[in-house]
C-alpha cells in the first residue's frame, strides 16, 4: 500500500514552509509522524506531491531519514499543468488545489493507495483504519469503494483563526452521501461554528463530521480528477485565486453513483499548523505522545 502526501501548499497562513518545521529536539517534522504511524500500520511506500523547487530540501530533510525504512517517490505539482485550451493568468501565485495535485501521481501509484496533508497530524488509529479498508480491495472487482476518516470538528478548529474543512453527510450505512468544502470555519460559543456563503453565515454544530484530507482510494479515482478539473476551469470565477479540491472530486462520484466512501468517524484531536501560532501546541501535543509511550523517544534513531 502507498502513501500519499499532499505537501505542494505554499503555507500563506503559516509565513513559511511549514512542512519542513521541526516539532522536536530531534528536528522531526509532523510528516514524520505521520509516516511512522503508516509504516505500523502496514504502508510499504511514500509519495511526496511538492513543488519541483522544493525536492532538494525534501530529499535532504524527511527523503533522507526515511529511505531505510519505506520506498519513497516525489511527483511534482506545477503550476503550468493545466489544459491547453486554458488561458492561465501569468501573475497566478499558486497551484490549482488538491485536485491537480492528485493528477500528478497518476502514473506512479497503480495500487490502493491514502492520501493526508503533510501539515496535519491525524493520529495512529486513521492510518490503521484506513490500511484495513484499503487491504480489503486489493482483489475487488465491484464498484469503487473508497474510505474516510471522519472527525468531529470540534476536534479539528484553532484558537488562533479559521480553518477549512470538508462538511459531511453521512447516511444509516456510515456511507458518504456528499461533502461541501467550507472555509473560514470558527467556532462561535455554545457548540456551533459558523462560515461564510456569500451573504450568508452557514452554522455548523460542532459535533459534524468533517473531512481532514485522510483518505483510502484506489486507482478508480484517477479519470475523475482530470474530469472534474476540466469542469472547474470551464467554471472559474477567480482564476488568481480560486482551487479545485479533492472533496469536489469525490462529491461528484458520489451523486453519480461512480463510487461508495465508507466514513470511518475518529474521536483524535488534530494537531496542525494553519498558523505560526498553532505550533506550541503541536510542540506540546507531541511531547506528550512521546511521554505517554505512543511514539519512541528518537523516531528513527
Amino acid at each position: 500500500m502507498t502513501l500519499v502526501i499532499l505537501a505542494a501548499g505554499m503555507g500563506s497562513r503559516y509565513g513559511g514552509m511549514k512542512q519542513i518545521d521541526p516539532m522536536n529536539d530531534d528536528g522531526d517534522f509532523i510528516i514524520d509522524f505521520s509516516i511512522y504511524d503508516a509504516i505500523k500500520a502496514g504502508f510499504n511506500k511514500v509519495v511526496f506531491i511538492i513543488k519541483e523547487e522544493n525536492l532538494k530540501d525534501f530529499k535532504e530533510t524527511i527523503g533522507n531519514r526515511i529511505n531505510k525504512y519505506i520506498d519513497v517517490e516525489y511527483a511534482f505539482q506545477r503550476m503550468q499543468d493545466v489544459p491547453e485550451w486554458f488561458n492561465a493568468p501569468s501573475d497566478r501565485k499558486k497551484p490549482w488545489g488538491t485536485t491537480q495535485a492528485m493528477m500528478s501521481i497518476t502514473n506512479i501509484v497503480n495500487e490502493p493507495f491514502a492520501v493526508i496533508n503533510s501539515d496535519d497530524f491525524y493520529g495512529r488509529e486513521a492510518f490503521e483504519i484506513i490500511a484495513e479498508h484499503l487491504k480489503k480491495l486489493e482483489d475487488y472487482k465491484g464498484k469503487p469503494q473508497f474510505c474516510m476518516a471522519g472527525y468531529k470538528l470540534k476536534n479539528t478548529v484553532t484558537e488562533h483563526g479559521a480553518v477549512n474543512r470538508g462538511v459531511c453527510n453521512i447516511n444509516e450505512k456510515g456511507h458518504l452521501v456528499n461533502i461541501v468544502e467550507a472555509k473560514e470555519i470558527v467556532p462561535v460559543g455554545n457548540g456551533k461554528a459558523q462560515y461564510p456563503d456569500g451573504d450568508k453565515k452557514i452554522e455548523l454544530d460542532l459535533d459534524t463530521v468533517v473531512s481532514m484530507n485522510c483518505w483510502g482510494f484506489t486507482p478508480d479515482l484517477f479519470p475523475h480528477l482530470s474530469a472534474e478539473f476540466d469542469r472547474f476551469l470551464h467554471n472559474i470565477k477567480n482564476p488568481l485565486k480560486d482551487e479545485s479540491y479533492l472533496t469536489d472530486v469525490v462529491d461528484v462520484m458520489i451523486k453519480s453513483d461512480s463510487c461508495d466512501v465508507v466514513v470511518y468517524n475518529t474521536n483524535a484531536c488534530w494537531l496542525g499548523v494553519t498558523y505560526a501560532e498553532d505550533k506550541p501546541a503541536v510542540v506540546a501535543g507531541i511531547k506528550k505522545l512521546i511521554e505517554e509511550g505512543v511514539y519512541p523517544e528518537h523516531l528513527w534513531k
